[in-house]
């Protein structure tokens, strides 16, 4: 892997004979991050992503919407492939025991449990007169996470700053995960717990984040989880704002047509005429 100094806009960096390529988002072509990248990749990657640059998300990416339950768990420890809400309410999970389809009723089949192979763990942190040192902000996570956490570093795919965000991507799909190895979504469990101060560790001490000795402090933590096989969400899983804000906008669309066209009528003229 390598860094793309010249373009920010980009993922999946390799190093080939001395030359740092990568991909441009949005794209997909391969830039040479030696010089500058076309204005036409650029343009379409800051439409691809967010207004301030940052790294698009995974298109099947979704985050854990649900919270706290009551899980039903195998011997081994790992989730059901099927969850339920007392006896009425039922849907299937993945591997992070987050919900992947809508919730039905209790003859829901979940035929498999689903592997997440990829969680995203996005920070923010609160704002500062100068950003941080790239280096060794990665570095403080690097050796946090294989030695706090227990996993290897390399399902540690990715370290990004992107000021003031932190993106960390975790990669472990089931071909690669040995029964040593611990799973990336109790990682990312631990460490969510660590940063909101609710440690699970004996000593409930969270975790401490300090860049080049200066105290870190993040303002908000968000997981996205990536599966071995796409969510299975319908519009039903809208939640009651969004739909209220997609109601709302028909509503005005069709009060304004209905005000076009009464306007219309009353500038209209006729013309009398004598058969």
């Amino acid at each position: 892997a390598c860094v793309c100094h010249m373009n920010k806009r980009v993922t999946n960096c390799r190093q080939l004979n001395g030359q740092c390529l990568c991909e441009a988002i949005g794209s997909g072509v391969t830039v040479d991050c030696s010089t500058l990248t076309s204005k036409c990749l650029l343009m379409k990657a800051e439409i691809m992503g967010s207004k301030s640059g940052r790294r698009e998300k995974p298109k099947d990416a979704f985050e854990d919407t649900d919270g706290l339950y009551d899980p039903e768990c195998e011997n081994s420890g790992a989730f059901k492939a099927k969850q339920c809400n007392g006896t009425t309410t039922c849907w299937c999970v993945n591997t992070a025991g987050v919900r992947r389809t809508d919730k039905h009723d209790a003859d829901l089949k979940c035929n498999q449990l689903v592997r997440t192979m990829w969680i995203i763990i996005e920070m923010k942190h609160a704002e500062r007169n100068a950003p941080l040192n790239h280096e060794s902000l990665k570095k403080f996570f690097m050796d946090t996470i294989t030695s706090r956490y227990q996993l290897d570093g390399r399902y540690i795919a990715n370290v990004l700053y992107e000021n003031p965000y932190i993106t960390i991507d975790l990669k472990q799909n089931s071909s690669e995960k040995s029964s040593k190895d611990v799973d990336i979504a109790d990682v990312a469990y631990y460490f969510e717990k660590d940063v909101k101060g609710q440690s699970i560790f004996h000593n409930n001490m969270g975790l401490n984040i300090s860049i080049d000795n200066e105290p870190v402090k993040l303002e908000k933590t968000v997981v996205y989880y990536v599966d071995e096989i796409a969510p299975e969400f319908s519009m039903k899983s809208l939640t009651p704002g969004l739909i209220a804000v997609i109601v709302v906008v028909v509503i005005a669309i069709v009060a304004a047509i209905v005000v076009l066209v009464l306007t219309r009528r009353r500038k209209g003229k006729y013309v009398k005429a004598e058969v």
